[in-house]
């Protein structure tokens, strides 16, 4: 029997190109389970194959487990019983006893053969899924083997790959037998059928598109910074070039048109604009809202938004069909894009005011006049009237030094007074957070500070929320969560 299962190693894993030791785990989980069969009741079996002889040894196994735990007394011990049979025993280890050797029937030996050559499948997959990927490439092309539920199954050499149909452009009509292109969007390696999953719909794959027909891109003088799509409807791309003497936008529309109509042709007939990226980001905006003429812009740094002021004229142009165009550029620059007409954008400044003059009057308790200065000079917050420097203040001409030094400290008065405030407030949102156990001051202040204040707001949380709001570990959040959960399985 031993030379025989030698054999059977070194043919399996000279026929399937698989490492000699997977198909000797293999065998070991096949001698298992054989084994197993000849036993009523559902024990734990453990099978040791010598790679050098070809000779095994079987043991059955009981995990060491803690007395709450226990559940398959045939397959696990308490600590006590585990430590009665060798006093060195800890939790979660495993304690065996020799079995006795068994002799297989033909029966037990199919099951075994079976679950050898599952093994091997899975083994030989996961060797040609690991030689694709080493290969590092990013766009797959194949030829659709067959359609399933509306999703195709491509055949790129000897890999399969599922393009689902919600990554496929809209209204493209792909058959068995159509050469295909696709981004490759994410390994699954959980599933049974093709782990491989494309996509043509994601940004990725425009951009890997036009790395193909701009060999300027692939020697790093030109570089695409970001891109945006509507799949199978319109697409934005920023361009950069790296080389003062290269037109970006030129090049990447080629000769006539050529690159950037065979870009166009690949998806279905996307249209695509192709930006010039700047690291200013209002002209970034700008740029990208094109053919559309911004007239104002205001950038909110801290909102990472920006209002844009646009002709009444050229409204329509800059939002687009369906919101298009804005919404695209949005995504394309990462920010937050507001557009609207001159009266909106005075209407707005109007308001704007309003509300901070109304918070001058009452926190510094000045009148409108007064007010209506630092509103005119660009104060926003009293932040700013009571730390902004002195010389700045003294430049206002309706103000002496003394009025700009009673004006800073009723400022600084104000905010004081407001953190007292806040402080007692934060006291008492933390109370019933610091009742839990496992919870300290400041992560329950930092909770409080984004309105998580009870114990039923943090069970709510998911772990990487917690921990993103506070900065602890993984462990801990998760810890808190399960102790702040308990209640629900009361």
């Amino acid at each position: 029997m031993s030379r025989e299962l030698l054999l059977l190693v070194d043919a399996l894993a000279r026929e399937k190109n698989v490492d000699k030791n997977i198909v000797i785990g293999a065998l070991e989980l096949a001698l298992a389970s054989a084994t197993k069969k000849r036993f009523p009741e559902d024990i734990d079996v453990r099978v040791e194959v010598d790679p050098a002889t070809g000779e095994f040894k079987s043991f059955r196994r009981w995990q060491v487990v803690a007395d709450e735990a226990l559940e398959a007394p045939v397959r696990q011990l308490t600590l006590e019983q585990a430590r009665a049979r060798n006093a060195e025993m800890e939790l979660e280890q495993f304690i065996e006893e020799p079995l006795p050797a068994v002799e297989f029937g033909r029966i037990g030996a199919q099951a075994a053969k079976q679950v050898i050559l599952q093994k091997i499948r899975d083994a030989e997959r996961e060797q040609i899924l690991s030689d694709f990927l080493a290969r590092e490439e990013h766009l797959v092309t194949g030829v659709i083997k067959r359609m399933e539920r509306g999703s195709a199954i491509i055949e790129s050499g000897r890999v399969e790959a599922l393009l689902p149909r919600d990554q496929m452009i809209a209204k493209e009509n792909l058959r068995p037998g159509d050469r295909v292109r696709a981004y490759l969007l994410k390994v699954d390696r959980v599933s049974r059928g093709p782990q491989i999953v494309l996509s043509r719909i994601t940004p990725e794959f425009l951009v890997k598109l036009f790395e193909l027909e701009v060999p300027e891109l692939e020697d790093g003088l030109l570089e695409i910074k970001s891109a945006a799509r509507d799949p199978g409807s319109r697409a934005k791309i920023a361009v950069k070039s790296n080389d003062p003497r290269i037109d970006p936008i030129g090049t990447c529309v080629g000769m006539r048109g050529s690159r950037v109509q065979a870009v166009t042709s690949e998806l279905g007939g996307e249209r695509i604009d192709i930006i010039l990226w700047s690291a200013d980001p209002a002209q970034f905006v700008i740029n990208a809202l094109a053919p559309a003429e911004v007239s104002k812009i205001t950038v909110d740094e801290e909102k990472h938004s920006m209002d844009i002021v646009v002709d009444e004229e050229n409204l329509a142009q800059a939002i687009g069909r369906t919101g298009q165009n804005v919404r695209l550029a949005s995504e394309l620059t990462g920010w937050e894009l507001n557009l609207m007409t001159l009266e909106e954008s005075q209407k707005k400044s109007e308001e704007e005011s309003a509300t901070i003059r109304n918070l001058f009057m009452e926190k510094l308790d000045v009148d409108q006049e007064v007010a209506d200065i630092l509103v005119q000079e660009g104060f926003g917050t009293l932040e700013e009237v009571a730390y902004v420097p002195v010389a700045e203040m003294l430049e206002i001409e309706s103000f002496d030094e003394d009025t700009v030094n009673e004006l800073r400290s009723r400022a600084r008065n104000a905010l004081l007074t407001q953190a007292i405030v806040t402080e007692e407030k934060l006291e008492h949102d933390v109370e019933d957070l610091l009742t839990l156990e496992g919870m300290d001051n400041q992560v329950a202040r930092l909770l409080a500070e984004k309105g998580v204040i009870t114990k039923e707001n943090l069970a709510d949380l998911a772990t990487d929320d917690l921990v993103e709001m506070t900065g602890i570990d993984a462990e801990r959040a998760k810890q808190l969560i399960m102790t702040a959960r308990a209640p629900w399985f009361a």
